[in-house]
């Protein structure tokens, strides 16, 4: 009876420590399988932050231009109301002249 007995146990045994690696080792593939997965999202991230960056150098750039098109339209409202403006329009579109300037034409 005893002979029985430890060859139960001896049988328990050996399918708990089965068991117990079966466990182990679907753990450990599961946690091989989320490596995996965070690792490729790891690079897949990388890669849009450095499309992302391009893309944020390209536009700083196109507000530097912006801005200094900006000034520029300023500048160029300022100056259309000034007399300056309207004497060089007469001047080069219509051929007005002050009545003290000399013309001088290359012949």
């Amino acid at each position: 009876m005893k002979r029985i007995l430890r060859r139960r146990s001896k049988r328990r045994s050996r399918w708990r420590i089965q068991r117990h690696r079966r466990s182990v080792f679907a753990i450990s593939a599961v946690v091989l399988l989320l490596f995996i997965v965070v690792s490729m999202s790891s690079i897949s991230l990388r890669a849009k932050e450095a499309e992302y960056q391009v893309q944020e150098q390209e536009l700083k750039q196109q507000l530097k231009e912006e801005k200094a098109r900006t000034k520029e339209i300023k500048e160029l409202s300022e100056y259309v109301g000034t007399d300056e403006y309207v004497e060089d329009v007469a001047k080069e579109k219509l051929g007005l002249i002050h009545e003290d300037e000399i013309i001088l034409r290359a012949e």
